[in-house]
């Protein structure tokens, strides 16, 4: 059996589900669709020695601090900004302009870590979908970098692992994922200002709310190629993936209802994060993602969180093992310990399979239909438990999967194939010992995220 039967065996003996799979699920080597067949052809195409060029570059420019220079061609994040537009550039060019490329921008002052007038440009290259062109999965990364003193733009910073490795994944899954069309829109974005305070993560959440973008999915990657961590532990085979659980923008009369009906484990975002280790789990060979149920590492940030803030369903990825004596640190020698964010830290093939479980998820994700619409439960002391959603217009959906654990269980357990209808009842499957959630899926067995019942599971940010 292959390492991808192993790991698909194992995890649903784990979760005691093999005999509770569906139909679709059952078949999916036996007689996998385009799609599907693609997905894993997008997970070996991703090309470590790429990224490690692509990284290699970006230290080149010296530092990229946020505040650093702008005109030079060199040094500075002007250069860096300037060159990833042109690599975005050229991969448009070789898809026949399938690229939108964008700077999204704002000049920030009057703040701790800018405290005089600063332009945060962002680069944003837009692969539009055919038949939902504002339906949109995004991958980011962070373009500048820092030493210890946050506010020192002149030091050597290169930050080859934060986060450089993140950008460099970005422009890689550019490259593999401009060769197919998709449905849904897929946002390749190189962040600014994230150490200085999360200014490109919030100009570009603002930009997405003004022109109605419908994201569905925002795959924050930083440091991405760590695999020994300060902890002495090494490790290439697992990733961890951080997401939050109740909306923050979570109105009282919402939160009253969570309270009795559950949910505080099933934010859109968290069931993003689960779809994404499921990805993991059927198509990166020798990866283990760790659910984390945290926004952030313990009283820290990323730039995953000015989405949050606005109610999109967004996860941080990134290494296991953090390894402190290489972030946010001047180059240096001290009692025989070596100190700085140099390229000989990163690990490119490890950077390189995190990079394919980005490529794979947004692929799958914009193939998908949108996750399900106003869902809706139903059961209380009843015998059954009833689902409902809005129909949908999309001729692709050929049907949806029901999805129910125990509560306590942090993957789901169990799972009923229906048809394309907005209506289902499980007999005999009691409310009260479960939670639910519902999964569209296209013609070719491609799934959206599963969405739980009620406001608090919507991939809708402006629930209300």
């Amino acid at each position: 059996m292959s390492n991808l039967g192993l790991k698909l065996v194992n995890r649903l003996i784990k979760y005691g589900v093999l005999a509770s799979l569906s139909f679709v699920t059952l078949t999916s080597f036996a007689g996998e669709s385009t799609q599907q067949a693609s997905l894993h052809k997008i997970a070996q195409e991703i090309s470590a020695q790429r990224i490690e060029s692509d990284i290699q570059t970006l230290v080149g420019f010296g530092t990229r601090h946020t505040l650093s220079e702008t005109k030079s061609d060199t040094r500075g994040i002007g250069a860096a900004r300037r060159w990833i537009k042109k690599e975005f550039e050229a991969i448009s060019a070789q898809c026949g302009g399938c690229l939108e490329i964008i700077e999204v921008k704002q000049t920030i002052s009057g703040e701790k870590r800018i405290p005089n007038p600063v332009e945060v440009v962002n680069i944003i290259a837009i692969q539009r979908g055919s038949t939902e062109p504002n339906r949109m999965v995004m991958m980011s990364g962070d373009i500048d970098s820092r030493v210890s003193d946050v506010m020192d733009f002149t030091s050597d910073a290169p930050g080859a692992n934060d986060n450089a490795s993140g950008v460099a994944g970005v422009i890689e899954a550019a490259r593999v994922l401009s060769k197919y069309t998709f449905n849904g829109s897929v946002v390749y974005a190189a962040l600014s200002g994230e150490e200085q305070g999360l200014f490109g993560g919030k100009i570009l959440t603002e930009y997405a709310q003004k022109n109605n973008w419908q994201v569905h999915g925002v795959l924050n990657n930083d440091m991405i190629g760590n695999i020994t961590g300060i902890n002495g532990v090494t490790d290439n085979t697992t990733a961890r993936i951080f997401s939050e659980g109740t909306r923050v923008v979570e109105t009282k009369e919402q939160a009253r209802t969570r309270r009795f009906t559950g949910g505080e484990v099933d934010s859109a975002s968290r069931n993003l994060a689960r779809y994404i280790d499921t990805i993991a789990d059927k198509y990166i060979e020798n990866l283990d993602t760790m659910l984390v149920y945290r926004l952030d590492r313990f009283a820290r940030g990323g730039h995953h969180r000015p989405f949050n803030d606005a109610g999109f369903a967004a996860v941080r990825i990134m290494e296991t093992n953090e390894h402190y004596d290489r972030q946010h640190q001047d180059l240096r020698t001290e009692n025989g310990i070596v100190y700085g964010d140099t390229i000989d830290g990163v690990d490119f093939d490890y950077a390189a399979k995190l990079t394919s479980l980005n490529a794979v998820s947004l692929a799958s994700m914009a193939w998908a239909p949108a996750p399900p619409k106003e869902v809706k439960i139903s059961g209380a002391v009843r015998a059954s438990t009833t689902l409902s959603w809005q129909p949908s217009e999309d001729k692709n959906i050929a049907g949806y999967k029901i999805y129910w654990r125990y509560t306590s269980e942090p993957q789901w357990q169990y799972s009923q194939w229906v048809d394309n209808v907005s209506e289902f009842t499980l007999k005999n499957v009691v409310i009260d010992n479960y939670y639910f959630g519902v999964a569209s899926v296209n013609k070719q067995g491609v799934e959206s995220p599963v969405v739980f019942p009620g406001d608090v599971g919507s991939f809708d940010h402006n629930i209300k």
